[in-house]
């Protein structure tokens, strides 16, 4: 995978330094121009290549036209007949944006690294957005910003688009999730006082912290003690506590632990007040945790900026893939405005070598990750857990819910106009998994479900 490197979308203009002002030599300039021009010309020669392959789909007459108008005469021989010069315009030409001042809000948690780091490393500026990015409190708060329109698009919990849509703890408001910010990422952390309660039965009467109750930890954490033989709802106490305020409920003693995101599991070691008893990846590796979503009427009315938006957070998410690029990605999005954590906190997480707050140090590469294809089976399991812990009540469409909040024909439409790998299962969108040893057959939700004891639906 190409290693990106940040580029300056405010670069200083250089006086007399070059014919056009904006380069530090007639060398950078130069080298500019040719990598536009290398451009335009790939875009002429993908016009031609599609043009003689439409004309002539068999391939031996294809050969045989090529081989009769000589190399590079195919665009002279068919300009007669054809608007060769318009089509190349065309494929050049963005379509214009409907929208270009945008307000993003996010939640200031690891989980957003590809949606903050497009800022600082210039992702929206390339595809002539102004994003103004927007540091909410918690979850509650992002979803009334967006039900109200005061953010254009949001930084979200992957299970809260589908909530919001079917009206579950709100009125009703079409989502729709456009890419996942992360996979994995999360950790059960406890109090240090219960270094000797590493066994989950041992938790009865336990406080938890959980971000958001439509949110992946929510559901992660009641499957981990359901599994134990505990009932999430009796056995202990799951509180909604915002995801800043976590590691100081733990330090007051307020909370015995919490599923949360990081880096407040690494921070709660940082500060020597908490250790990670396990990282949500071994519950559920590759599990999807927050997203990158907006309304269903933003992207009806603003199509171009949609897709505009859509380039520069899918850009991200390849450049965060590669963890050659971690250490920088950690350096832009601690300061004060993002994260505003100690960059040794969020190296930790981002890298996966970290300290374990039980005197070791591990190294898990894929202690979080930034695959942002939002698959239909992710959402089919989320709306088998509302059923199961009762926030759904009665018959549910999974298909239909699935299909119409996450978008993986777009994502996958996008991924192929960028020259993205797609996996080979996204063809119908859905996969089975494993989670804790037990498969999760997309195709059978219902029987998924009923498979289980603990049913409050």
């Amino acid at each position: 995978m190409n290693t990106y490197r940040p580029y300056d979308s405010e670069r200083p203009l250089f006086s007399n330094h070059c014919s056009c002002g904006r380069h530090a030599s007639d060398a950078e300039h130069n080298r500019e121009l040719s990598t536009a021009i290398d451009e335009e010309k790939m875009s002429a020669d993908f016009v031609e290549a599609s043009l003689v392959k439409a004309l002539f789909p068999q391939e031996s007459r294809r050969r045989a036209f090529l081989k009769a108008v000589g190399t590079g005469g195919a665009m002279s021989a068919l300009s007669g007949f054809l608007p060769i010069e318009s089509l190349q315009a065309m494929a050049q030409e963005k379509s214009p944006l409907e929208k270009t001042d945008l307000k993003i809000g996010f939640i200031a948690i690891t989980c957003a690294t590809p949606l903050i780091m497009a800022d600082p490393l210039g992702f929206y500026k390339k595809q002539g957005l102004n994003v103004t990015l927007n540091k909410t409190a918690g979850w509650a708060l992002i979803r009334d910003k967006m039900i109200n329109k005061e953010h254009d698009a949001s930084h979200f919990l992957s299970p809260m688009p589908l909530s919001m849509s079917m009206g579950v703890g709100s009125d009703p408001n079409p989502m729709r999730v456009a890419t996942i910010q992360n996979v994995n990422g999360q950790a059960i952390t406890l109090a240090n006082k219960h270094k000797d309660k590493r066994d989950p039965k041992m938790w009865k009467g336990l406080k938890f912290a959980v971000p958001f109750e439509y949110s992946m930890h929510n559901f992660l954490l009641r499957y981990y003690v359901a599994q134990a033989g505990l009932d999430p709802d009796r056995d202990i106490q799951i509180r909604v506590t915002p995801p800043p305020e976590m590691v100081a409920n733990l330090r007051a003693g307020n909370i015995d632990g919490f599923l949360g995101p990081d880096p407040f599991n690494q921070r709660a070691v940082y500060d020597e007040i908490g250790f990670i008893h396990i990282l949500t990846k071994e519950i559920w590796d590759g599990h999807p945790c927050c997203a990158f979503g907006t309304s269903e009427e933003f992207i009806k009315k603003n199509p171009n900026t949609f897709a505009a938006l859509y380039r520069a957070v899918l850009n991200a998410s390849t450049m965060a893939r590669d963890p050659a690029n971690r250490p920088l990605i950690a350096k832009v999005i601690s300061p004060a405005n993002y994260l505003n954590q100690p960059e040794t906190v969020v190296m930790q997480v981002l890298t996966g070598k970290f300290a374990d707050g039980l005197g070791n140090v591990q190294n898990v590469p894929d202690r979080i990750d930034f695959n942002p294809i939002p698959w239909y089976s992710m959402a089919t399991w989320m709306l088998t857990q509302m059923q199961r812990w009762g926030y759904v009540k009665g018959d549910v469409n999974y298909k239909d819910i699935s299909e119409k909040v996450f978008l993986m024909t777009d994502a996958k439409k996008y991924m192929n106009d960028m020259g993205l790998a797609i996996p080979v299962e996204a063809k119908t969108g859905y996969k089975k998994v494993k989670i804790m040893g037990k498969e999760f057959d997309p195709s059978q939700p219902a029987a998924y479900l009923n498979s289980f004891p603990h049913i409050k639906a």
